[in-house]
Protein backbone atom coordinates (compact mmCIF):
# COMPACT_ATOMS: atom_id res chain seq x y z
CA UNK A 1 0.00 0.00 0.00
CA UNK A 2 1.60 3.89 -0.99
CA UNK A 3 2.18 5.25 2.38
CA UNK A 4 0.05 8.14 3.67
CA UNK A 5 2.16 11.70 4.88
CA UNK A 6 0.84 12.44 8.11
CA UNK A 7 2.39 16.03 9.55
CA UNK A 8 0.67 16.46 12.51
CA UNK A 9 -2.87 16.61 13.97
CA UNK A 10 -4.65 19.14 12.17
CA UNK A 11 -6.86 20.13 15.30
CA UNK A 12 -8.30 18.32 17.94
CA UNK A 13 -12.08 19.07 18.18
CA UNK A 14 -13.04 19.74 21.77
CA UNK A 15 -16.57 21.33 23.90
CA UNK A 16 -16.79 24.25 25.45
CA UNK A 17 -19.93 25.56 27.31
CA UNK A 18 -18.12 28.93 27.39
CA UNK A 19 -16.17 30.26 24.88
CA UNK A 20 -15.28 33.89 26.52
CA UNK A 21 -13.76 32.15 29.13
CA UNK A 22 -12.56 29.27 26.79
CA UNK A 23 -10.79 32.11 24.68
CA UNK A 24 -9.54 34.02 27.40
CA UNK A 25 -7.29 30.53 28.56
CA UNK A 26 -6.20 29.32 25.08
CA UNK A 27 -5.72 32.38 23.63
CA UNK A 28 -4.60 34.75 26.12
CA UNK A 29 -3.28 32.63 28.74
CA UNK A 30 -1.40 30.07 26.87
CA UNK A 31 -0.59 32.29 23.97
CA UNK A 32 -2.49 30.05 21.12
CA UNK A 33 -3.35 32.77 18.41
CA UNK A 34 -7.17 32.45 17.72
CA UNK A 35 -7.32 32.01 13.75
CA UNK A 36 -11.02 30.82 13.47
CA UNK A 37 -14.40 32.32 14.42
CA UNK A 38 -17.39 30.63 12.68
CA UNK A 39 -20.52 30.48 14.02
CA UNK A 40 -24.50 31.12 13.60
CA UNK A 41 -27.17 31.50 16.13
CA UNK A 42 -26.57 28.76 19.02
CA UNK A 43 -23.33 27.45 17.47
CA UNK A 44 -19.61 28.72 17.25
CA UNK A 45 -16.35 26.51 16.05
CA UNK A 46 -13.59 28.30 16.99
CA UNK A 47 -9.81 27.15 16.20
CA UNK A 48 -6.31 28.03 18.01
CA UNK A 49 -3.03 27.46 16.30
CA UNK A 50 -0.68 25.45 18.31
CA UNK A 51 1.66 25.29 15.47
CA UNK A 52 2.34 25.84 11.71
CA UNK A 53 0.43 22.63 11.19
CA UNK A 54 -1.61 21.76 14.50
CA UNK A 55 -4.72 23.40 16.06
CA UNK A 56 -7.38 22.75 18.70
CA UNK A 57 -10.67 23.51 18.18
CA UNK A 58 -13.89 24.32 20.59
CA UNK A 59 -17.25 24.07 19.99
CA UNK A 60 -19.53 25.94 22.04
CA UNK A 61 -22.59 23.79 23.35
CA UNK A 62 -24.08 25.66 26.17
CA UNK A 63 -26.62 22.93 27.29
CA UNK A 64 -23.58 20.26 27.71
CA UNK A 65 -23.05 18.97 31.16
CA UNK A 66 -19.63 19.67 32.96
CA UNK A 67 -17.46 16.92 33.03
CA UNK A 68 -16.29 15.17 36.47
CA UNK A 69 -12.39 15.93 36.81
CA UNK A 70 -10.17 13.39 35.64
CA UNK A 71 -6.80 12.79 36.27
CA UNK A 72 -4.40 11.91 33.94
CA UNK A 73 -3.42 8.72 33.01
CA UNK A 74 -5.65 7.11 36.23
CA UNK A 75 -7.75 4.63 34.75
CA UNK A 76 -11.46 4.83 35.27
CA UNK A 77 -14.90 2.36 34.96
CA UNK A 78 -17.30 2.80 32.65
CA UNK A 79 -17.82 4.67 29.28
CA UNK A 80 -14.34 6.96 28.81
CA UNK A 81 -12.53 7.53 24.43
CA UNK A 82 -10.36 10.68 26.03
CA UNK A 83 -7.78 10.69 28.91
CA UNK A 84 -5.91 13.68 28.03
CA UNK A 85 -3.82 16.04 25.34
CA UNK A 86 -0.27 16.49 25.55
CA UNK A 87 1.43 20.22 23.59
CA UNK A 88 5.23 19.57 22.81
CA UNK A 89 7.32 22.74 23.61
CA UNK A 90 10.42 23.86 22.12
CA UNK A 91 12.38 24.31 25.01
CA UNK A 92 12.23 23.17 29.15
CA UNK A 93 12.34 26.63 30.42
CA UNK A 94 8.83 26.92 28.47
CA UNK A 95 7.53 24.18 31.10
CA UNK A 96 8.12 26.62 33.88
CA UNK A 97 7.04 29.69 32.13
CA UNK A 98 3.67 27.69 31.82
CA UNK A 99 3.42 26.59 35.41
CA UNK A 100 4.27 30.51 36.03
CA UNK A 101 1.31 31.38 34.40
CA UNK A 102 -1.33 28.94 35.01
CA UNK A 103 -0.85 29.26 38.70
CA UNK A 104 -1.00 32.99 38.81
CA UNK A 105 -4.40 32.88 36.82
CA UNK A 106 -5.21 30.42 39.99
CA UNK A 107 -5.36 26.96 37.78
CA UNK A 108 -3.76 23.82 39.26
CA UNK A 109 -0.03 23.34 38.03
CA UNK A 110 1.55 19.85 38.93
CA UNK A 111 5.27 19.98 39.36
CA UNK A 112 7.36 18.82 36.02
CA UNK A 113 7.74 14.97 35.63
CA UNK A 114 10.58 13.06 33.98
CA UNK A 115 8.94 10.52 31.92
CA UNK A 116 12.82 9.52 30.36
CA UNK A 117 11.84 11.15 26.46
CA UNK A 118 9.61 13.99 27.65
CA UNK A 119 9.44 16.49 30.92
CA UNK A 120 5.75 17.08 31.35
CA UNK A 121 3.45 19.72 33.11
CA UNK A 122 0.38 18.93 34.03
CA UNK A 123 -2.98 20.93 34.47
CA UNK A 124 -6.54 21.52 33.29
CA UNK A 125 -8.24 23.95 30.92
CA UNK A 126 -11.62 26.17 32.63
CA UNK A 127 -13.36 23.50 30.59
CA UNK A 128 -12.12 20.58 32.91
CA UNK A 129 -10.10 19.06 29.69
CA UNK A 130 -7.04 16.95 31.45
CA UNK A 131 -4.03 18.86 29.40
CA UNK A 132 -0.14 18.53 29.41
CA UNK A 133 2.78 20.04 27.84
CA UNK A 134 5.47 17.80 27.26
CA UNK A 135 9.45 19.13 26.56
CA UNK A 136 10.71 16.34 24.13
CA UNK A 137 14.26 15.23 25.52
CA UNK A 138 16.88 15.55 22.49
CA UNK A 139 19.03 12.88 23.61
CA UNK A 140 16.17 10.20 23.32
CA UNK A 141 14.28 10.75 20.06
CA UNK A 142 12.13 7.95 20.20
CA UNK A 143 10.62 8.55 16.68
CA UNK A 144 14.07 8.02 15.05
CA UNK A 145 14.62 4.79 17.61
CA UNK A 146 11.19 3.66 19.17
CA UNK A 147 12.02 2.02 23.03
CA UNK A 148 10.50 -1.33 23.85
CA UNK A 149 10.05 -1.40 27.96
CA UNK A 150 6.85 -3.01 28.20
CA UNK A 151 7.58 -6.57 30.07
CA UNK A 152 4.41 -8.34 28.88
CA UNK A 153 3.57 -6.97 25.35
CA UNK A 154 1.33 -8.38 23.20
CA UNK A 155 2.35 -10.32 19.59
CA UNK A 156 0.82 -7.52 18.06
CA UNK A 157 3.25 -5.24 19.66
CA UNK A 158 6.17 -7.43 19.27
CA UNK A 159 5.63 -7.10 15.28
CA UNK A 160 7.61 -4.03 15.74
CA UNK A 161 7.37 -0.14 15.00
CA UNK A 162 6.81 -0.20 11.53
CA UNK A 163 2.92 -0.51 9.84
CA UNK A 164 2.40 -3.99 8.65
CA UNK A 165 0.99 -3.64 5.49
CA UNK A 166 -0.95 -7.38 4.88
CA UNK A 167 -3.30 -7.07 7.71
CA UNK A 168 -5.94 -5.02 6.31
CA UNK A 169 -7.16 -5.19 2.35
CA UNK A 170 -5.66 -3.10 -0.10
CA UNK A 171 -8.21 -0.77 -1.38
CA UNK A 172 -7.73 -1.99 -5.17
CA UNK A 173 -8.31 0.61 -7.65
CA UNK A 174 -7.61 4.22 -6.62
CA UNK A 175 -10.21 6.40 -6.80
CA UNK A 176 -10.77 8.20 -10.32
CA UNK A 177 -9.77 12.20 -10.83
CA UNK A 178 -13.47 12.66 -11.83
CA UNK A 179 -15.11 11.14 -8.70
CA UNK A 180 -13.07 13.27 -6.35
CA UNK A 181 -15.37 15.88 -5.29
CA UNK A 182 -15.47 18.35 -2.55
CA UNK A 183 -18.63 19.40 -0.74
CA UNK A 184 -19.20 22.68 0.64
CA UNK A 185 -19.30 23.26 4.27
CA UNK A 186 -19.24 25.84 7.12
CA UNK A 187 -16.00 27.43 6.45
CA UNK A 188 -17.29 28.23 2.85
CA UNK A 189 -17.85 31.69 4.79
CA UNK A 190 -14.11 31.73 5.68
CA UNK A 191 -13.37 33.03 1.52
CA UNK A 192 -14.66 36.13 1.97
CA UNK A 193 -11.79 38.82 2.04
CA UNK A 194 -14.43 41.17 4.42
CA UNK A 195 -13.79 37.64 7.36
CA UNK A 196 -10.32 38.66 7.72
CA UNK A 197 -9.35 40.43 11.63
CA UNK A 198 -7.12 43.15 11.30
CA UNK A 199 -3.94 43.06 12.93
Amino acid sequence: MKPIRYNGINHLAMVTRDMDATIRFWRDLLGMPLVVAMGRPGYRHYFFSISGTDAIAFFEWPDAAPVDEKDHGVPVRGPVVFDHVSFSLEGADDLWELKARLEAAGFWASEVIDHGFIWSLYSFDPNGIPIEFSYPLPDVDVRRRPRLVDPHPSAVTLEGPDPVGHVWPHPGTPIPEDEKRVYPGEGEKLKDPRALWKR
